[in-house]
């Protein structure tokens, strides 16, 4: 999957030297600082910055370390961030989003894209219902070229950029079946500077989630876990193997199945 050269850091003074990486090994003059968060909205939130130089890059790393985060996911009492992403900038000619779901509907995982990506796509869905495509695919056989190549030039994408983003939408939905998620989201995809039907299209940020049911058969998901990153409550509940949901209030509920549970 092409993606931005990056480097990730703990400590705000080794974000001067993550820029000045990426300057002498790809000929970087722009970075982006990412907070490394369980939580959406973190550009609004102050989680996202652009620098352009290594006392940038320092200054925006204390920035963003040195205060909880605070997103639309989040709540109020925001977040501690543990980590950042220290990431090549890229001149964007065009966002897309790109995502592998399950169709319950349909019983069938589903390529879902847009030409509105860099948004919450929640909000795409709402205002321009037409906006989202949906392709369904075959859980055995996988997303097919056909298929891939149609939605690409659904989207606006000609020549080689066309078929760079087909051969990225293949490569999504084989990962989507190896690792039993119930999402891999890509939001933005992007076809960068030049644009057209020559340029390089690029995943600058993405999100996977877990079929909780499957971990069982991946255990390589396991050593990527972020303890500092998951509610104690939540660890606590499945180190003696229950399943525990926060929510809102302080009236809680045991039941014996899930889907009782959240009904009641």
């Amino acid at each position: 999957m092409p993606v931005p050269a990056a480097v990730v850091i703990e400590r705000a003074d080794e974000a001067g030297p993550a820029f000045d990486q990426l300057q002498t090994e790809h000929g970087v003059d722009l970075a982006v600082i990412k907070a490394q968060v369980h939580a959406g909205g973190r550009g609004k939130g102050g989680g996202v910055k652009l620098v352009r130089s290594a006392d940038e890059a320092h200054a925006a790393a204390v920035s963003i370390l040195s205060n909880p985060l605070v997103t639309p996911q989040t709540g109020p009492e925001g977040v501690t961030v543990n980590k950042l992403l220290v990431a090549a900038g890229v001149a964007i000619a065009q966002e897309f989003y790109l995502a592998m779901a399950v169709d319950r509907t349909l019983g069938k995982p589903i390529l879902i894209a847009s030409a509105a990506g860099g948004v919450e796509i929640e909000q795409v869905a709402a205002a321009k219902p037409k906006a989202i495509i949906r392709e369904p695919f075959n859980p055995v056989d996988g997303l097919q070229p056909y298929q891939a190549r149609k939605v690409a030039f659904r989207l606006g994408l000609l020549g080689r950029a066309a078929t760079a983003a087909g051969t990225i939408m293949r490569q999504l939905s084989k990962l989507f079946l190896q690792i039993d998620a119930s999402l891999v989201e890509i939001n933005p995809l992007v076809l960068a500077y030049p644009g057209g039907a020559d340029g390089q299209v690029l995943a600058l940020d993405a999100k996977i989630n877990f079929d909780d049911n499957a971990l069982y058969r991946h255990d390589e998901s396991k050593s990527h876990q972020d303890l500092t990153e998951t509610d104690p409550a939540e660890l606590a509940a499945q180190e003696v193997g229950l399943s525990y949901i926060k929510l809102d209030g302080n009236i809680g509920c045991l039941v014996n199945g899930a889907g009782l549970a959240m009904a009641t």
